[in-house]
């Protein structure tokens, strides 16, 4: 790795609250276009991936919301935050009384994210870097903010998610529409208006919805 990633973040990110979760305080980029917006050999000339972590997500912000709002959800359960990014979902689930969190992704930044961010709200958070699609969990519940955004990622969590929900992991979904979404195999839990930042997305508010994923049919 070419930079230091705690650094890195604390030199490139401001501590301020999501739009939707106030409660939290993540490292976010203040200015959303300086930093996603680098060139592929800007990024790489850092040693960075497209630094998702920097953000927080619609999908993430909605689903945060719903755990924080319905902690009997998650409380005194072991829970899985998938693609976890900057760790916002897994900080909420902990907030709201689960007895275990662990958030997951495989960019190693979103690592450094997490433990920051943990930090920064004075809770427990573990990591993992494993990729995880396909395998056994050792968790009661997953969660997963904004992660159909594109196909052979959707392709890959569905059967996946399907196989959880089938054992009796539920596993829930908040997504502001993204092109991936299997409608089909999901049901309605909650809807917000969330504030997003128009660099990222083609509005300043995105309609987002907890779903929770069904086995199908």
């Amino acid at each position: 790795m070419k930079t230091d990633p705690q650094a890195f973040i604390r030199a490139n990110t401001s501590v301020m609250a999501p739009p939707h979760v106030p409660e939290i305080s993540l490292h976010l980029a203040s200015e959303a276009h300086e930093l996603w917006l680098k060139t592929e050999e800007e990024l790489e000339a850092i040693g960075l991936p497209p630094p998702f972590w920097a953000f927080a997500w619609a999908g993430g912000q909605g689903l945060a919301r719903y755990i924080l709002d319905h902690p009997e959800t998650v409380r005194g359960k072991r829970v899985l935050d998938f693609a976890s990014g900057s760790g916002l979902v897994g900080i909420a689930a902990v907030m709201a009384g689960a007895r275990e969190v662990t958030a997951c992704d495989i960019d190693p930044w979103a690592g450094a994210a997490v433990r920051l961010n943990a930090e920064a709200n004075g809770v427990p958070l573990g990591f993992t870097g494993a990729d995880l699609i396909g395998q056994a969990i050792d968790a009661d519940i997953v969660l997963a903010g904004d992660v159909f955004y594109d196909r052979a990622f959707a392709d890959a969590l569905v059967p996946w998610f399907a196989r959880l929900a089938t054992e009796g992991k539920p596993v829930l979904v908040g997504d502001p529409g993204r092109s991936y979404l299997p409608k089909d195999r999901l049901k309605f839990c909650a809807a917000y208006e969330v504030p997003v930042t128009r660099a990222l997305e083609d509005s300043e508010i995105k309609k987002t919805t907890v779903w929770r994923f069904g086995s199908g049919s």
